[in-house]
């Protein structure tokens, strides 16, 4: 949990340090927004991908599951800047499925901590694989940092793809997935 008195005595700080009046109308009520608002970004740290993996259905008759364009938005951990985009998750199940709802639901636990992209793309994947025993999964990443585009060397509409493959997965579905990212087909 954010310590709210903690983190509006850092922001009030912050103001201060950029040359701002703290009690200006405008920026008098923002230390307690940007308190609320690092609670909610980084709500993931209390949240379980293992309770989300859970409840499986018992399937044998799919070579494999794929579920694309999983929206996100995460913060980077160097800048605590934005970084969003899309996840796609492809795995071969081994005997059961998950609710489709919950691989969205296990981008979020990842994606709301301060985060790196490489860090959350494997985690995601590590965590689907642990926990749903799948033969193999296939996790894909493509996002847009902010602290690249907004700052910087300010590069917009650049964007970073990052993969991470567990377990036995063809060489066909790792190729169908990465045919998708970026809207390329």
């Amino acid at each position: 949990m954010v310590d709210k008195q903690r983190a509006e005595n850092a922001v009030r700080e912050l103001i201060a340090a950029m040359g701002e009046d703290v009690e200006r109308e405008g920026l008098k009520d923002t230390p307690e927004r940007v308190a609320r608002m690092l609670a909610e970004l980084t709500a993931g740290y209390h949240d379980s991908a293992a309770e989300h993996l859970s409840k499986t259905f018992e399937e044998s008759g799919s070579a494999l599951v794929l579920e694309r364009d999983i929206s996100f938005s995460s913060t980077c951990e160097h800048h605590l800047m934005p970084f969003f985009g899309k996840v796609h998750i492809a795995y071969v199940p081994s005997g059961k499925v998950v609710g489709l709802s919950k691989l969205a639901r296990v981008v979020e636990v990842f994606a709301r901590r301060l985060q790196l992209q490489e860090r959350m793309n494997a985690e995601i994947a590590d965590a689907i694989f642990r926990h749903l025993a799948p033969r193999g999964v296939i996790v894909a990443v493509e996002a847009e940092h902010t602290c690249m585009t907004a700052r910087g060397v300010k590069k917009p509409g650049s964007s970073t793809v990052t993969y991470a493959v567990r377990g036995e997965i063809s060489e066909q579905a790792i190729g169908l997935v990465m045919s998708l990212v970026g809207g390329k087909r």
